[in-house]
């Protein structure tokens, strides 16, 4: 429990942050799945991978994933993506 205002109000705002992040997350982690099914099915052609390369580079942006995290999951698609067109 928070003691003064000051901590009152940041434990607020953390709440907002908490609920944002985590729609976000959600909002990434749909994405993704749904770009690895394309990709695993065969319909990797680049809109698909587009729409999910931006979708991790929102996330990263808004500071959901870390900037790494998103480059690793970025480079993994990319990877699953040309093993499939094989």
């Amino acid at each position: 429990m928070a003691n003064t205002r000051s901590a009152e109000k940041q434990q607020r705002q953390a709440e907002k942050a908490n609920i944002r992040n985590r729609a976000g997350k959600s909002r990434l982690r749909s994405a993704l799945k749904k770009t690895r099914a394309a990709v695993e099915a065969g319909n990797a052609d680049a809109s698909v991978l587009s729409t999910g390369f931006s979708e991790i580079d929102k996330a990263a942006r808004r500071g959901v994933i870390k900037d790494n995290t998103a480059d690793r999951y970025k480079s993994r698609l990319a990877a699953a993506s040309k093993r499939a067109a094989k």
